[in-house]
């Protein structure tokens, strides 16, 4: 057997407990065929067969984000500005305005998660007279993580609130002393009303959708991932909002695996939906590069906890277990692996007593299950979680979020949250993720850097060495932790012989940088089952054609991503060192403090109004949950 590509002259790091290190590997039909030393390695080539020289670089096995939102953000990435990972707000209002000048009507311009003003040199959000003397006319919509939107006065009057328009119950369109909306819009802490105001915006057309997807893809191929599983999503009905995907998957351009989970749409009518997704889906119908996985991350909407850390934690209304007890039985019975978002502890304790009761009735049995986020669970539902089986999906919200859970519930507190070190104590499965794109940025090294370092994209520390995790196992969570939530298990997540051909050539040594430079790390190299789907610096030479971009006033066309941008290649973010990040944080902060010396009092960070009362309340906030459906809870998205 000769092998179809070969790359050889690398450090590569398996993750195979067995042949932890090798030089070469060789591809063919998809599958490595053999991980070995050069000379071993090259007895599988002919004269047909492609050849790479890494260089020495450092080589992994694909990532393998676990818990991600890729369809939906792939049918809106070449809608958005991106601000994930911009160093200063002046940069990020700098960005606002170039792409404000370019948009044209009725389009708007969104930024829509991904980002945190920890990151920013100034440590604080924009202001609505910020956005609104950038925009005058074009509506601007700006989402931070699922507190809040910013939308100036013309988003005001593209979607039509004004005086009139109610608060819906767990959110507040903010109004001024007129009773006029002031354009800031809360979760308090019902995400609805954001993503409600959101889905009002303009679409992709379908062909633009197909172009947006392909360049999301490569986005995710910049960062080395090579495999998701996707979560679904409010808005993200099967079959009809999965066309753009599958026909990529039919015309053979999915540079990245696909396992989807399917996200109830209907509030009262989940079990209506899984029933009717039962008779019409087979369970893991498709293929290695795009398969079906189960149901959920929403199983029923009065199930949601929200995970804002800058609101109370809400409590689920009393309907919430006999309405889970249906569903999870019927998934139960169909043999449907399943997945729940849960964040908090008192909502998981309730989850785990309706598995057991219906475990008595239909037993699990093997039957994969999961928790998605679990930042606050304790070590006895840790337990529980193994005895029935299940596992964790963890992410890197607390890097976005680790300030404000400090800042409500403690530094002590803080420290375990989540206790991943504690679940793999335990012997539960975990794997890491980003819940991208919305409530964090896509960019899994922001992940290995928060495991293993303990800090948020802020630089807060905010766990100690007791806590954090080495490098191997954290790369293990990002790797082969994710194939047992795809029950993919021995099929991906190791440079094995035998398993699906994935791997990344990395832009620097994960394993011995500082750890600082965790976080910008790149892939040089990416390949998908053989095939290069992703290629810069050493190897430009072998990277795919270049793709066109549409719209053409696309935000993609500017900065194309994580900042600075893949349209950066040579420039900047694929040749920087430390000294050129430090220069770039102290040009930012110089900026900061030269232009923007206006500090906001008020912890909403816009007009000095205190809401820090409610904020720092420890009371739960009672049956927000209840609200699902009054502003078109489609919108709605984890």
């Amino acid at each position: 057997m000769k092998a179809d590509i070969i790359l050889y002259n690398g450090k590569i790091n398996t993750l195979d407990k067995e042949n932890q290190i090798a030089n070469a590997v060789a591809i063919k039909d998809d599958k490595f065929i053999a991980v070995g030393t050069d000379k071993e390695v090259m007895d599988f080539a002919d004269n047909k067969t492609k050849l790479v020289d890494l260089h020495q670089k450092t080589v992994i096995p694909g990532i393998n984000d676990s818990h991600t939102h890729l369809i939906r953000g792939g049918l809106n990435y070449n809608l958005e500005l991106r601000w994930d990972g911009v160093p200063s707000l002046a940069d990020a209002l700098r960005m606002l305005k170039e792409q404000v000048d370019r948009t044209p009507n009725p389009q708007w311009v969104r930024v829509v998660g991904g980002w945190t003003e920890q990151q920013f040199a100034e440590k604080r959000m924009p202001t609505l007279e910020e956005i609104n003397a950038i925009a005058p006319d074009t509506p601007v919509f700006i989402l931070h993580l699922y507190d809040r939107a910013f939308l100036n006065a013309a988003a005001l009057r593209a979607v039509g609130y004004d005086k009139n328009t109610p608060n819906p119950p767990g959110g507040e369109i903010q109004k001024d002393a007129s009773g006029n909306p002031t354009g800031l819009i809360l979760a308090t802490p019902n995400a609805t009303i954001l993503y409600a105001t959101l889905g009002k915006g303009p679409k992709l057309t379908f062909e633009e959708s197909l172009n947006s997807t392909r360049h999301f893809m490569r986005e995710l191929n910049r960062f080395g991932i090579t495999s998701v599983i996707d979560s679904g999503g409010g808005s993200q009905n099967y079959p009809d909002d999965y066309k753009v995907i599958e026909t990529l998957r039919d015309e053979d351009e999915l540079t990245v695996r696909i396992a989807y989970n399917l996200f109830t749409q209907k509030p009262k009518e989940e079990y209506q939906d899984f029933q009717g997704w039962i008779d019409s889906v087979k369970l893991f119908q498709g293929d290695d590069k795009y398969r079906h996985n189960g149901a959920g991350e929403m199983l029923v909407y009065s199930a949601a906890d929200f995970e804002d850390f800058l609101q109370p934690r809400p409590d689920l209304p009393d309907t919430m277990e006999e309405e889970l007890e249906k569903v999870v039985k019927l998934l139960v019975t169909n043999r449907w692996p399943f997945r729940l978002h849960a964040t908090y502890n008192e909502s998981i304790n309730r989850f785990l007593n309706v598995f057991e009761k219906v475990n008595k009735e239909v037993p699990f049995d093997g039957l994969h299950w999961i928790f998605d986020h679990a930042e606050t669970i304790t070590e006895q539902n840790i337990e529980r979680v193994k005895a029935l089986g299940g596992g964790i999906a963890i992410q890197h919200r607390m890097a976005f979020q680790g300030e404000y859970f400090s800042d409500r519930y403690g530094k002590e507190a803080t420290e375990h949250t989540p206790p991943v070190k504690k679940m793999l104590e335990m012997g539960v499965p975990v794997a890491g993720g980003t819940d991208a794109t919305r409530v964090a940025s896509y960019n899994p090294w922001i992940g290995l850097y928060w495991l293993t370092a303990g800090k948020t994209v802020g630089g807060q520390r905010i766990y100690s060495d007791s806590t954090v995790l080495d490098r191997q196992t954290a790369l293990e969570l990002y790797t082969k932790g994710g194939s047992w939530f795809s029950n993919e298990q021995g099929k991906k997540g190791e440079i094995k012989v035998g398993q699906l051909g994935d791997l990344v050539v990395l832009d620097r040594d994960y394993f011995n940088v500082q750890e600082d430079q965790i976080k910008d790390i790149e892939a040089d190299l990416t390949v998908v089952g053989g095939k290069i789907v992703y290629a810069k610096g050493d190897f430009r030479n072998e990277a795919p054609p270049v793709l066109p971009i549409l719209p053409d006033w696309s935000p993609t066309k500017s900065y194309n991503g994580y900042y600075p941008g893949s349209n950066n290649l040579e420039l900047s973010s694929y040749n920087r060192n430390a000294s050129d990040v430090n220069t770039a944080k102290a040009r930012a902060m110089a900026q900061a403090q030269a232009q923007y010396i206006h500090a906001c009092i008020g912890s909403c960070n816009v007009h000095g109004h205190n809401h820090n009362v409610a904020r720092m309340s420890n009371i739960p906030v009672n049956n927000y949950t209840s609200f699902w459906g009054t502003l078109g809870c489609s919108c709605f998205s984890f």
